[in-house]
């Protein structure tokens, strides 16, 4: 076989090896087989000196054209391996958008927040509307004009954040008691003078121990109705009325003395303890009664700080927390679970 015959043997089977080349691994396969340094194709350049002088330019003439019809064809081919490639990626990652979507687990509201709209729902239906008062309070609406002055001992009653004020300026600090929004609410309405039934819901804030009952910050719910010969048995038909509807019907309270210093007379309102059926447990103290709300009529001083004459107005408040009311119509035995965001306890409600 002549050289001329060896290099035409080559052309022709690197041209059906690269039609075969499918991917482009492939393909750099075949350049290095045909075309590289030893490749196939090169070696036959090399050969040139082992024919005759007068046959070496045909010969050399021959392999450029085969190595340019070769690289030509491996430049065509490796376009359209690139592109088959491509279209392959694409199609094999694209979306199937006549495929159902994956189901997105749906959340619900949180214990509290339920809590809270079944009171809403209750008190409404008393002809209470709901009023927002600030979180952050000053002190003369969160004591002072609810009859707490700075000498008075009743300040102990409640451990206070403070928030850091300029010297001078109005003291603020996180409101230790949904109380501060019935001075806010006697405002609005004094300046007609209008009788007023509202809730003002909100968090309260206290330095104070973390316990099963206890914690720094929760919610509260604050009822005031001002109008003309309210008296204390309004505020008892009231508890009761919210007692039955919220805990069931023929749930049984019981109203017992206390003191506020913004009610007078005042009263705290307990209802039997669900948890133990009044038993006793550590919920309730071991007494079988659970405090629901402290309340009483409002007093003549914060009436008058309101906008209310006291000789022609009477009024009577009431807070309540949203947690303990929850725990007993639950059957929770700890506080603290509102807050940990354990989500294993609050999926069951």
């Amino acid at each position: 076989m002549t050289l001329f015959d060896a290099l035409e043997q080559v052309y022709n089977e690197a041209q059906a090896a690269l039609e075969s080349a499918m991917v482009s691994a492939e393909l750099e396969a075949w350049y290095a087989a045909y075309l590289g340094r030893k490749g196939a194709v090169t070696l036959q350049t090399r050969a040139v000196g082992q024919l005759p002088k007068e046959e070496r330019p045909v010969f050399g003439q021959r392999v450029n054209e085969v190595k340019q019809a070769l690289e030509d064809a491996y430049a065509a081919r490796a376009e359209a391996i690139k592109q088959a490639e491509m279209l392959h990626a694409l199609e094999s990652g694209a979306i199937d958008i006549t495929l159902p979507g994956r189901p997105v687990t749906q959340g619900h509201l949180h214990l509290t927040t339920r809590t809270l709209r079944q009171i809403y729902d209750i008190f409404a239906m008393m002809g209470f509307e709901v009023f927002e008062a600030p979180d952050v309070e000053l002190e003369a609406y969160n004591f002072d004009l609810l009859n707490i002055p700075d000498y008075h001992p009743a300040r102990d009653m409640w451990d206070t954040f403070w928030v850091q004020t300029p010297p001078g300026e109005p003291r603020l600090l996180l409101r230790t008691h949904t109380s501060p929004g019935q001075i806010r609410a006697m405002r609005e309405r004094s300046v007609n003078q209008e009788p007023l039934r509202v809730v003002l819901p909100g968090k309260c804030y206290r330095y104070e121990q973390i316990t099963a009952r206890s914690e720094h910050q929760f919610y509260q719910l604050e009822g005031l109705a001002v109008g003309r010969g309210i008296t204390l048995t309004d505020l008892i038909g009231t508890m009761h009325q919210f007692a039955e509807l919220f805990y069931g019907a023929g749930r049984k309270i019981r109203v017992r003395s206390s003191y506020f210093p913004f009610t007078e007379p005042s009263v705290e309102v307990d209802t039997q303890c669900i948890l133990c059926g009044g038993k006793g447990c550590g919920v309730c103290k071991y007494t079988g009664w659970l405090e629901i709300a402290g309340a009483g009529m409002v007093h003549p001083v914060v009436l008058q700080n309101g906008g209310y004459d006291p000789a022609e107005w009477s009024g009577f408040a009431f807070g309540m927390g949203i947690e303990r009311p929850s725990m007993m119509k639950y059957d929770v035995s700890d506080i603290r679970l509102y807050y940990g965001n354990d989500l294993r306890f609050l999926r069951q409600f």
